[in-house]
């Protein structure tokens, strides 16, 4: 079982999707990232086990070396101390832009009324699985425990404490153990920072709101549909 080598403390709708790829194209193969929540929803039991003050590392990242997004990041702390060697990486992007898209995905999903919320939610009334993954949501974002639980209904408000998360992981992690990178930076400061080759393609792109929003509303059609063909005759 390999140990996380790279762990990014950096919120989500920083590029973290792009991170991934970057990490995992330099060698840190397998990167965890929420998408793999996304993509097992029994992992959610041990994210909801850590945020009680478990410490499932080995169990939920396996072979992974590296962590990015959350909710790996929520836990960069804890990660520190039980992954010494590893570095931490803090992916950062103008306040304003990172506003507009964490509202627009994951915030949405939890209070908005479009049609990704409402697929969510018809999710949760057939899926004990989906259900517990967003009350796991509402945990590490939005409940006492949560990133947000100062507020989180105003811009100013997610971005005083996107802001303040950045100053935090600053503070906490020390200086020859950081590396503060925006994805716009490109390859050579994160390279530099891991100590490892420059590549010679560009730096991977992808598309973190669509691959978000196509997950979820994707995950509920199939969930919705299953449901339907195992209670034709509650709807017939």
């Amino acid at each position: 079982m390999a140990p996380i080598e790279v762990i990014g403390a950096g919120l989500p709708r920083t590029g973290t999707l792009t991170q991934k790829l970057a990490l995992e194209e330099l060698g840190f193969t397998p990167c965890y990232h929420w998408v793999n929540v996304l993509a097992d929803l029994d992992e959610v039991e041990l994210w909801d086990g850590a945020m009680s003050g478990a410490a499932p590392w080995e169990e939920v990242f396996g072979d992974s070396r590296a962590t990015v997004d959350w909710p790996g990041g929520y836990f960069y702390r804890e990660l520190m101390d039980f992954y010494p060697r590893a570095k931490v990486l803090l992916s950062v992007r103008d306040p304003e832009s990172w506003e507009r898209s964490f509202r627009d995905t994951i915030w949405t999903m939890s209070h908005g009324d479009s049609l990704m919320p409402l697929l969510a939610r018809a999710r949760a009334e057939v899926d004990p699985r989906w259900r517990r993954y967003l009350a796991l949501v509402d945990r590490m974002f939005w409940g006492p425990q949560g990133t947000f639980s100062a507020g989180h209904a105003d811009p100013e408000m997610l971005i005083e404490q996107m802001l303040r998360h950045s100053e935090e992981v600053k503070r906490t992690v020390p200086a020859g153990r950081l590396l503060v990178w925006d994805v716009a930076e490109g390859w050579e400061p994160l390279c530099e920072f891991l100590e490892v080759p420059v590549p010679d393609g560009p730096l991977p792109h992808a598309n973190d709101r669509g691959t978000f929003v196509q997950r979820v509303i994707g995950g509920a059609l199939d969930s919705l549909e299953s449901w339907r063909e195992s209670n034709t005759s509650l709807v017939g």
